[in-house]
């Protein structure tokens, strides 16, 4: 490894990838041939592993390159969209769920063949497809790309080499177990590593205090006016919440956990560990990026 980091620094990246990719392949060592065992990891998911699986499933680079960057320009009301997950969560596992896994499904396109039709089923799927390819799937590379080009200095097409093929080898050995079991271990080092650049962060800028009057009071507003271009307040509380609904309740990327619950039970509860996680990422992210920026000013 290269770049702006020291041998023990390569040592502690070197032993996050190894860890990462011996809990894939561990978790997903063989433990049958079944449908259900290998996309819905034999239906066997605890409340725990399916709250930390949704949390990691949507926080990842994108979310502290992108968020932090949407922080840097509109403050934090950025965070309605993480806050509003707060209750939609809640609406999957208290609504969606109980119906999906009576429904006894593999996919959420294909509940809508048994709800619909055909037709309907194939059409999702397409846009699924379509979607993940050039949004999530994209997105995320990039953004993790990014991250490792200005850590490590590697170039963007070794970074998705790589990324592409720790994350492929277990996926495609160990199916859903290995995602979820990894995801476990990458919510902690998430939520470990924000919490501790935000506490540096607020340490070196000198203090809640010092931040807040090195950046202008509209940084902290939630809702702003219904004339702002970009979040006016109106909109995003009319039209924010379709597009959430959509995402955590409708979107196989994410109801996949859910469907591998053990039963309606852990899945209401692991929804709402999610729920709890998804009350922080906007004051890591975005306070991370404040401290940056107000450090870079001073210097």
């Amino acid at each position: 490894m290269s770049g702006n980091l020291n041998t023990f620094d390569n040592l502690i990246l070197l032993t996050y990838f190894l860890i990462v990719l011996g809990i894939g392949l561990y978790t997903g060592r063989s433990k049958g041939n079944s449908i259900s065992q290998y996309f819905l990891a034999g239906k066997n998911l605890s409340w725990i592993v399916i709250g930390t699986s949704l949390f990691a499933t949507n926080i990842s680079s994108e979310h502290f390159v992108g968020l932090a960057g949407a922080g840097s320009i509109h403050g934090l009301s950025v965070g309605y969209f993480e806050w509003l997950a707060v209750i939609i969560l809640f609406l999957l596992g208290w609504l969606f769920a109980p119906i999906f896994l009576r429904a006894n499904i593999f996919t959420v396109p294909q509940f809508f063949g048994k709800r619909f039709d055909n037709k309907s089923r194939f059409y999702l799927t397409i846009v699924s497809i379509l979607s993940y390819i050039f949004t999530k799937i994209g997105v995320t590379l990039l953004a993790g790309t990014f991250v490792l080009k200005q850590v490590l200095g590697w170039d963007m097409f070794t970074s998705t080499i790589i990324i592409v093929f720790i994350t492929g080898l277990y996926t495609v050995i160990g199916g859903l177990t290995s995602v979820a079991f990894t995801q476990v271990f990458q919510s902690i080092m998430l939520i470990l590593g924000a919490v501790l650049l935000s506490v540096f962060g607020l340490i070196e800028v000198g203090g809640f205090g010092q931040l807040v009057d090195k950046l202008p009071a509209e940084y902290f507003s939630i809702f702003k006016s219904t004339t702002d271009p970009n979040v006016p307040w109106i909109g995003i509380l009319l039209g924010a919440p379709i597009i959430g609904i959509w995402y955590w309740c409708a979107d196989q990327y994410i109801v996949q956990r859910v469907l591998a619950a053990k039963g309606i039970e852990d899945a209401k509860k692991g929804t709402m560990l999610a729920a709890v996680f998804k009350i922080f990422p906007i004051f890591f992210s975005d306070f991370s990026w404040f401290n940056s920026s107000s450090i870079i000013s001073r210097s």
